[in-house]
């Protein structure tokens, strides 16, 4: 089959389309699929070509200093100096290696997870209506829609009923548009396409059958996407890695300058002073930074996924565990999430069984989008076979708030409506009485609302219904909603969860606050806030932001516990107030409408049940539906976040210390401190215990209070701790050179073994606030220890010590090390004590 090319497919009719993607109206077969996947691959617009592992690896060079090394070890091999340009390469390949390694395995590790909250949507093959992956849509694919669903491709309509899509995605036009059969001119613009549907966009409301024309980067789209390759914003930790980045370059380029100036003009070998300058800035840079910054995160999102938390994206980790407010619906996290029916009432209040089987039509003869409310509805009626027959329906939406179904049967023509109570009362004109007389509803209004509030002061969400029969038009609109005869209530409840008043006290010790936003009714809202046990919540309701400025929200929302009766458009509104305040604010939303808050949450959480645009939308999914599992999440967020920055600490100190000593060492001694490649294996060997910080063990200081960036502390931590390590190392040269009277070799040596042992060994210190003692370190970080303790004191007797120009060590070099590296543990465990209680009294 080749691949066709369709141009203007809005000008097709249904009969040509079907044509041009070779089509029929009971979709494709299997085998049809088949081929067609193959054809015009997965419907993706992700980068899946297979030379991506070599980019990662080739990726590992993109340092400059790394790329300057390289250079300036091909040079030394040019004026023959072939062992030390073998070594030194060797070095850098094993350090790219190691970090292509970790990488590739954490970007796997995050594939396979992201597998369990694959979007998927329902087409038609052979006939049936069968649920696959969005990847699996091919051209020629009939799909059906329904509210909440997002469009798989560019696609033609077969059929629609009361269809509204938001193109906002792509076109940027705010309000949802209507979406209709039909043939447009082949001029016609891409906002206009009203017969169309495109990728990107989903539906807000309606229902529809339609025609995959175009899938992946052949999509309006992801032409679109090509062209614009959009980043995603940054998050406030990215942020602070990037000017991490930026002050140990300016450190470094500065240090690699004068370094290489002063040893120039103090006539030493250009070449060497060239090469040590570059090993000095690769020793005071943590290449391995971004590995294991996504080593830690894939380790968390891991971590998580075994506490039914999926993290879509990995930098949202840091920003689960930075924050600080929560805001969330109640359905399904403060309460059991069962919709469970009460009763269904008449006109006085009292049970009624045309009630209840009006609503049970509504709710099971109903094609739009399925709801727990009308799953109740079913649940509590147990109809005999219905000889109802759909004539018309007009889907459920945001705006009207209710849905009306026109059915007919052999005795019966009737239209049936249920929603918000007010709603519903508003295209009513008369009141259906218990003994089945009308009245006007004009003197019934007052006593139905005094119901609906008794009602709603139980704590019971209370829906209205209406019916009016003999309507025979066959096409029944919304604008035909009116005239409409009020039959009674129907009454539902969701019982808060048992554990939900715990689960709310341990959120707030761990310094997050739990703000409600529903669309429930403010009468409502306070019996569940009372019942879960919030005493006096102050509360704001929808028409009260609505009079508010953004200044006057910004400082209300900061004091409000529950908002109520919110519109859609308003949750959104809400996040942004709470950012704008300086809070890291997280958001549960699972509903078509609640895509807009999950894109501008600083943490977007949905559930594995939610439509697919909430998903899509979100950066956390929970596969468990709860605020329990969540605060598991929260906890393995500030795990992740402790572990990255001990890596951080680690290198600011230990790394930062022992090149400025050797920077400095090198203006006074005759020879240099440390060859360049002793340098570099310096650096590899002090990374591998650095590379086992994802599995660490976390102190409980470190979780129970909110996470966040600080380059300030950083700063302070790494001038302090650098400045105490080089301390010691000068201790350390003036033993050498003063006490021991080492010449060059044994000079390098003994420094080498000094520095590589202190700095394994002071990640012991840093890595807790606690005494080093009463903090353990993981199993696999204290493997790495010990094994790089044992290879440093077991190089001189192997022939690698000649290869990297050291020379084995007199005895009486090791009591003094031991001397030296025992001080420099004690003075640091002092330090830290004296710094981080300096550091909580600022």
């Amino acid at each position: 089959m080749r691949k066709p090319s369709i141009q203007s497919f809005w000008s097709l009719s249904q009969p040509e389309a079907l044509i041009q993607v070779s089509g029929n109206l009971n979709g494709l077969d299997s085998k049809q699929a088949s081929s067609r996947l193959k054809l015009y691959g997965a419907n993706t617009l992700k980068d899946n070509r297979s030379n991506a592992g070599i980019l990662l690896f080739l990726l590992q060079f993109k340092s400059p200093i790394t790329l300057l090394l390289i250079g300036a070890a091909l040079l030394s091999a040019f004026l023959g100096d072939i062992p030390d340009t073998l070594i030194i390469l060797i070095i850098v390949m094993i350090s790219s290696i190691l970090g292509f390694w970790q990488e590739r395995a954490a970007t796997n590790a995050v594939r396979e997870l992201l597998k369990m909250v694959q979007l998927k949507t329902k087409v038609i093959r052979a006939g049936k209506e069968v649920l696959l992956p969005v990847e699996a849509i091919v051209p020629g694919d009939v799909v059906v829609l329904i509210a909440g669903d997002i469009v798989p491709g560019d696609a033609l309509l077969l059929e629609s009923q009361e269809l509204f899509i938001d193109e906002a995605a792509f076109t940027g036009e705010t309000y949802p548009v209507e979406k209709k059969c039909g043939v447009l001119p082949a001029t016609t613009g891409l906002a206009k396409r009203s017969n169309a549907v495109f990728m990107g966009s989903h539906a807000i409301s309606g229902t529809a059958r339609a025609l995959i024309i175009h899938t992946g980067e052949q999509t309006e789209f992801g032409k679109i996407s090509l062209k614009l390759q959009s980043k995603i914003p940054e998050t406030d930790f990215e942020r602070g890695i990037r000017r991490f980045g930026y002050l140990l370059m300016e450190i470094t380029l500065l240090l690699v300058f004068i370094i290489f100036a002063s040893n120039v003009l103090l006539h030493k070998p250009v070449l060497d002073s060239f090469l040590f300058s570059l090993a000095l800035a690769v020793g005071l840079t943590p290449q391995l930074l971004p590995a294991i910054v996504s080593v830690n995160l894939a380790a968390g999102a891991k971590r998580m996924a075994g506490q039914q938390v999926i993290v879509k994206r990995l930098s949202s980790i840091e920003n689960l565990g930075s924050m600080n407010i929560l805001c969330s619906d109640k359905t399904g996290t403060i309460t059991d999430g069962k919709v469970n029916m009460k009763g269904a009432l008449n006109a006085n209040g009292d049970s009624s069984e045309k009630v209840m089987r009006y609503a049970w039509l509504n709710a099971s003869l109903q094609k739009g989008f399925h709801n727990p409310i009308d799953e109740a509805i079913c649940r509590s009626y147990k109809a005999e076979n219905s000889n109802f027959k759909v004539l018309s329906e007009v889907p459920y939406d945001f705006i009207r708030k209710r849905l009306t179904i026109q059915v007919r049967s052999t005795t019966e023509l009737l239209v049936i409506s249920k929603g918000a109570f007010k709603s519903i009362l508003s295209v009513c004109s008369r009141v259906e009485l218990p003994n089945g007389d009308l009245a006007d509803i004009a003197g019934q209004e007052k006593a139905l609302m005094n119901l609906y509030e008794k009602f709603s002061n139980s704590g019971f969400r209370t829906l209205g219904l209406a019916y009016k029969d003999g309507v025979d038009s066959p096409n029944f609109s919304r604008l035909d909603e009116k005239e409409m005869i009020f039959l009674g209530f129907i009454t539902l409840f969701d019982p808060p969860k048992a554990n939900v008043g715990a689960i709310i006290t341990e959120l707030n010790q761990l310094g997050v606050a739990l703000k409600i936003i529903t669309g429930d009714n403010l009468l409502v809202a306070r019996s569940l806030a009372l019942e879960v046990g919030l005493q006096d919540p102050v509360m704001l309701t929808g028409s009260e932001i609505h009079k508010m400025s953004t200044a006057a929200l910004v400082h209300q929302a900061v004091l409000t516990n529950i908002f109520a009766e919110v519109e859609p458009n308003q949750k959104e509104r809400i996040i942004m107030a709470l950012k704008k305040a300086g809070n890291v604010v997280g958001f549960i939303g699972d509903g078509i409408n609640d895509a807009p808050a999950l894109h501008i949450a600083d943490v977007g959480i949905s559930v594995d049940t939610a439509v697919d645009v909430a998903k899509q939308a979100a950066d956390i999914v929970l596969l468990s539906h709860g605020l329990d599992v969540l605060i598991k999440g929260v906890l393995e967020g500030r795990i992740t976040f402790t572990n990255t920055m001990k890596y951080i600490f680690m290198a600011t100190s230990a790394n930062f210390g022992n090149m400025f000593s050797m920077a400095g060492a090198s203006l006074f001694l005759p020879f240099l401190p440390l060859l360049p490649k002793q340098i570099l294996l310096t650096n590899l060997l002090t990374d591998f215990p650095e590379m086992a910080i994802a599995t660490d063990r976390v102190d409980k200081v470190n979780i129970q209070k909110v996470q966040r960036w600080d380059l300030s502390f950083i700063k302070r931590f790494m001038i302090i701790f650098g400045l105490l390590s080089s301390a010691f190392d000068f201790l350390t040269f003036y033993v050498l050179l003063h006490v021991l009277q080492a010449d060059e070799k044994v000079f390098q040596t003994g420094w080498f073994t000094e520095s590589v042992i202190s700095a394994t060994m002071i990640v012991l210190v840093v890595r807790t606030r606690l005494p080093f003692f009463k903090s353990l370190p993981g199993k696999l970080l204290s493997v790495a220890t010990v094994g790089i303790l044992l290879v440093v004191l077991l190089l001189p007797l192997t022939p690698a010590v000649y290869w990297f120009g050291f020379v084995r060590l007199p005895l009486s070099f090791y009591p003094f090390i031991l001397a030296i590296i025992a001080a420099y543990i004690v003075a640091a465990e002092l330090l830290k004590h004296w710094f981080y209680k300096k550091m909580m009294r600022a």
